[in-house]
């Protein structure tokens, strides 16, 4: 996910229930929001969005590979010079483990062939969103540190 940056900066707390995952400046931020892909820079006009699952990836050192989160929702409250990523659950692409994920992945997708329309399926569309969330935070992680 390539983002455009500038020496600015803005305050950027990403926070779950269980605890901070990162408090500090940040060059730019882009997240999934419920209605569509998010490029957050220094001096956004506010906002406030919920956010389905998804990766969110920020720049905090310009002279480093930008980093990134799995997020499973929640919400992005941007203000001028703050950005508060409140997520009902965070992980670092880099803790997330890939065999899991991809288990996940496939039950769900089992699920989904198994279910009626209905709640059922929808709960199983959620859990399929979530767990390609989070192999696309390994991914991006990996392409990371790579360079």
């Amino acid at each position: 996910m390539a983002m455009g940056v500038t020496q600015k900066t803005f305050q950027l707390d990403i926070v779950s229930a269980e605890k901070t995952l990162y408090s500090g400046p940040a060059h730019a931020l882009a997240v999934s929001g419920q209605d569509g892909e998010l490029g957050i820079r220094p001096g956004h006009s506010p906002l406030l969005s919920k956010l389905k699952p998804g990766v969110a990836s920020f720049v905090s050192d310009m002279k480093e590979p930008e980093e990134v989160l799995y997020i499973s929702g929640g919400i992005v409250e941007v203000q001028p010079s703050v950005v508060t990523v409140l997520a009902d659950t965070a992980m670092h692409g880099k803790d997330i483990d890939q065999a899991r994920a991809n288990e996940a992945r496939r039950a769900a997708e089992a699920n989904i062939q198994a279910q009626a329309e209905g709640q059922g399926f929808q709960v199983a569309q959620m859990e399929l969103a979530k767990a390609v969330a989070q192999l696309r935070a390994i991914e991006l992680t990996q392409k990371a540190m790579r360079r």
